[in-house]
C-alpha cells in the first residue's frame, strides 16, 4: 500500500496527548534530536518520562577539556557528549542502577595527586574501592573488565585529574571492542537503564575545521565555543571536517546505515538549541545526513539559541536559518525543497532575548511557519523552560 499523508490541527499544549504519552511512554514518539554539549541535558530528563524512544545523535569532534586528553591519548572520537546524554536519559526510578549512575558520573578531583589518583583507579579496577562495591554483579564485573583495558593501555604520565569515570569505563570499552563505540554504548545503556537511543552521528576520530569571513581559519572545536579561549572575532562562513587539529586535512566522513534509517523513519526531527556550529551544524557535515533529513516526510523544527551564542557572532536569526539549510543542502543538493529540510521555527518571542527574528521576507520566501509560544518561565529565565519545551515538542507528534 502507498504511503498517505495526513494533516491535522493541533492546540498547544496538547494535554490529552501528553497526558497518553506519560502513562505509556514505552509507546511514545520517536522524536529524533541532532545535538551535543549540555544544552539539552535538562529537557532530555523531563523527555524520558513521556517517551522512551527519543533518538540523540550527538557530534563526537570535541577537542577540548578531559575528552581532549583522551583522544590525544588513544586517537579516538570524542565521548564526553555521549556521556553526558547517556546519563540524562538513564532511568532514575527505583527500578534504574542508581548506584551505576553515581559512578558514571563521578570526576576525580582536580587538585588530587598523580600518585592518589592511580591507587585510586587501582582499587576501582580491583573492585575494592565503595564506589563500585555498592555496584551488584555482574555489572560491576562488567565495568570492572572495561576499567582493566582502560588502565591497561593508559599511557605513562596520563592525567587522571578531572577525569570523568564514565568517560574512561566507555574507553576501556571502546579499546576492548576494536575501537568501536557501538558495542560500548549499547552496554553502557543497558547497564544504567538508558530510556532512549543515543548514538554518535559517526564513529570516526575528526575534528572540525571552520573558515571565518575575515579569511582565517581554525582548527579545533574547542577553539570555535568562547569556553576556553576567545571567543571569536569573525562570522564562520564554513565548517568542514579534518583528519587532525595540527597539520591537518580535509576528510570525508559517511553516515551509517543504521543512523540513515534512524532519521528517515523519526516521526519528528529537532534541530534543537546549543553551540549552533559545533553541536548542531557538525552533524550535518557527514555525507547522507543532509538526504536522510530530505527523505523523512515528517515534520522539521528549528528552536533558536536565546541570548548569544559565541559561534553565531555578527548573525542574524535568517542568517542562521539560511545556514543550517546552507549545510543541509550541502548533501540534499542544492536544490533540495525548504519543505523537506525545515518546517516550523519554535520561539517565545514574548519571553526570550534573541539576537533578532526571523524576518516576515524570510518567512514568506521558504514557506516556514513560526510556531510563537510560550516557552519560558520565571524560573527558567533566561533559559527555556524543559517542561514546556518537552510539551510543546510532544504536542507536535
Amino acid at each position: 500500500m502507498q504511503p498517505i499523508q495526513v494533516t491535522r490541527t493541533i492546540k498547544l499544549p496538547d494535554l490529552l496527548r501528553i497526558s497518553r504519552y506519560q502513562k505509556a511512554p514505552e509507546l511514545g514518539p520517536s522524536i529524533l534530536f541532532f545535538s551535543g554539549g549540555s544544552a539539552l541535558r535538562q529537557m532530555s530528563r523531563v523527555l524520558k518520562s513521556f517517551t522512551h524512544n527519543s533518538i540523540h545523535l550527538v557530534t563526537p569532534f570535541d577537542s577540548g577539556g578531559s575528552s581532549a586528553t583522551l583522544r590525544r591519548a588513544f586517537e579516538m572520537p570524542a565521548i564526553g557528549d555521549l556521556r553526558s546524554r547517556l546519563m540524562s536519559l538513564a532511568d532514575e526510578t527505583v527500578t534504574g542502577n542508581p548506584e551505576v549512575y553515581r559512578l558514571f558520573t563521578y570526576r576525580f578531583p582536580k587538585d588530587a595527586s598523580d600518585r592518589s589518583l592511580t591507587e585510586r583507579l587501582n582499587q576501582l579496577t580491583a573492585g575494592k574501592d565503595p564506589m563500585i562495591e555498592s555496584v551488584p554483579n555482574p555489572m560491576r564485573r562488567l565495568i570492572r573488565t572495561q576499567l582493566g583495558y582502560f588502565q591497561e593501555a593508559m599511557p605513562e604520565g596520563f592525567e587522571l585529574q578531572g577525569a570523568s569515570i564514565g568517560n574512561l569505563i566507555l574507553t576501556g570499552g571502546y579499546l576492548n571492542n576494536h575501537k568501536h563505540l557501538d558495542p560500548i554504548i549499547f552496554l553502557f545503556s543497558k547497564l544504567v537503564g538508558v530510556l532512549g537511543t543515543v548514538r554518535a552521528v559517526v564513529n570516526d576520530n575528526l575534528h572540525l575545521g571552520a573558515e571565518l569571513k575575515d579569511g582565517s581559519r581554525i582548527l579545533g572545536q574547542h577553539l570555535l565555543t568562547g569556553k576556553e579561549v576567545a571567543p571569536l572575532t569573525s562570522p564562520i562562513e564554513r565548517l568542514y571536517l579534518v583528519d587532525r587539529v595540527h597539520g591537518a586535512s580535509p576528510a570525508i566522513s559517511e553516515l551509517r546505515k543504521k543512523n540513515r534509517k534512524l532519521i528517515e523513519q523519526a516521526e519528528l526531527i529537532c534541530y534543537p538549541p546549543g553551540s549552533f556550529y559545533s553541536s548542531l551544524i557538525a552533524n550535518f557535515l557527514p555525507a547522507g545526513v543532509g538526504s536522510a533529513v530530505a527523505a523523512n516526510t515528517g515534520p522539521k523544527l528549528y528552536i533558536p539559541n536565546l541570548g548569544q551564542d559565541p559561534e553565531q557572532i555578527g548573525m542574524s536569526m535568517d542568517q542562521s536559518i539560511n545556514s543550517l539549510l546552507r549545510h543541509l543542502r550541502n548533501d540534499a543538493g542544492a536544490k533540495c525543497p525548504v519543505p523537506q529540510l525545515l518546517n516550523f521555527i519554535l520561539l517565545d518571542s514574548k519571553r526570550g532575548h534573541y539576537s533578532s527574528l526571523p524576518s516576515r521576507a524570510l518567512v514568506k520566501k521558504l514557506k516556514v511557519r513560526i510556531i510563537d509560544t510560550e516557552l519560558i518561565t520565571i524560573n527558567s529565565a533566561p533559559y527555556y523552560d524543559p517542561n514546556l519545551l518537552t510539551e510543546t515538542l510532544l504536542s507536535l507528534c
